[in-house]
């Protein structure tokens, strides 16, 4: 008799050779047919039937080929993500945030990395991705040529866009990049503060422009003066160099910065010339990365939550895939001010 089963390729785990799909089917008494709709949740098999199936997979270690599975369902089960080649906290916590969601779901993920966001190295990763077999694709576009790009891809599989997309023909989940400058540019003044100035990230930046937006719009609602913009490149370097300028201010007791590595070079500064954080200027910044917490005072700043990020990227990425519909939504994740010990009470003139 022949062996209609389907193949699959039996690879040796600490010397014995690995179960297959036949040899579960052959200890729980069952065709290959039906471990297989258990495999994949069907609800046409009887509960008897799926716990003998379920026991037998335990008891022989049985790890389905995903070879097999995506033969049998038209899905590789892994999602592409086309990254910024960057070792900035944002977009490198982003792209973490993304592998730990699609690892919970039973996603893995395959990474292109592009050294420039421009139309046609963002093009040909997603056709690359696609052509090697990615069910779904998250693009992750923190500046304008990114979004740009985005406007000429062509995909078969549904894309999805973090931080940044071209008008309502991608989906977008971004962090709520106005609000949380909003909030640290309020507290600032609700400390008592005449004004805040901001040193901004660069300017093909979308979160830099974001930022921008929710530290003006504070200031000019409340009818304060809106001082010059200051902008850095998103390294401590460019804090400490952007420093002196507003140290020979007269009047700047307050300042938010766009995120906590220009943060800590301002606070490298005004500690060598004898500037006290916050008595003199408080300093609010952003991220949250993890050593904000242990800086000299210990940094208040706006945390992202990329975890909550990488998950709701990856529930709307799979709600396409599943459904095999595309969709328009823009999901917003909150940001959270963090108060530390950089900002205080303004002290009156005078004192």
């Amino acid at each position: 008799m022949v062996d209609k089963s389907p193949p699959e390729r039996r690879v040796k785990r600490g010397g014995r050779r690995a179960a297959v799909m036949v040899d579960v089917a052959k200890l729980a008494g069952v065709s290959y047919q039906t471990v297989s709709r258990v495999l994949h949740d069907s609800p046409h098999v009887h509960p008897d039937t799926r716990e003998r199936v379920l026991e037998a997979i335990r008891q022989l270690d049985y790890r389905p080929s995903s070879v097999a599975q995506a033969l049998v369902t038209g899905r590789s089960r892994t999602l592409g993500v086309v990254s910024f080649d960057t070792t900035l906290y944002g977009p490198a916590s982003t792209l973490l945030g993304i592998e730990e969601a699609a690892h919970d779901a039973g996603y893995g993920v395959s990474i292109a990395s592009l050294k420039s966001f421009s139309r046609a190295p963002v093009v040909d990763a997603v056709k690359r991705l696609c052509d090697q077999g990615a069910d779904g694709i998250v693009v992750i576009a923190p500046q304008r040529s990114a979004v740009d790009a985005l406007r000429h891809v062509t995909s078969n599989v549904p894309v999805v866009a973090v931080e940044g997309g071209p008008d309502d023909s991608v989906p977008v989940v971004a962090v709520d990049q106005h609000g949380g400058a909003a909030a640290a540019t309020r507290h600032l003044l609700d400390l008592g503060h005449r004004t805040v100035w901001h040193i901004a990230g660069p300017p093909d930046w979308l979160e830099a422009d974001q930022r921008i937006d929710g530290w003006r719009s504070v200031l000019e609602a409340a009818g304060v003066e809106v001082p010059p913009l200051l902008r850095g490149d998103w390294s401590a370097r460019s804090g400490y160099e952007l420093a002196p300028q507003l140290s020979r201010t007269p009047g700047v007791t307050a300042v938010f910065v766009a995120n906590d590595q220009m943060a800590l070079g301002l606070l490298r500064y005004l500690h060598e010339i004898g500037r006290e954080v916050p008595r003199d200027i408080s300093i609010v910044g952003f991220d949250d990365i993890p050593e904000a917490a242990y800086f000299t005072p210990p940094l208040t700043t706006v945390r992202q939550d990329f975890s909550e990020l990488g998950r709701r990227c990856l529930h709307l990425l799979l709600g396409q895939i599943e459904s095999g519909q595309r969709s328009d939504a823009r999901v917003v994740v909150e940001a959270e001010l963090v108060l530390r010990k950089s900002a205080a009470a303004a002290v009156p003139r005078g004192r």
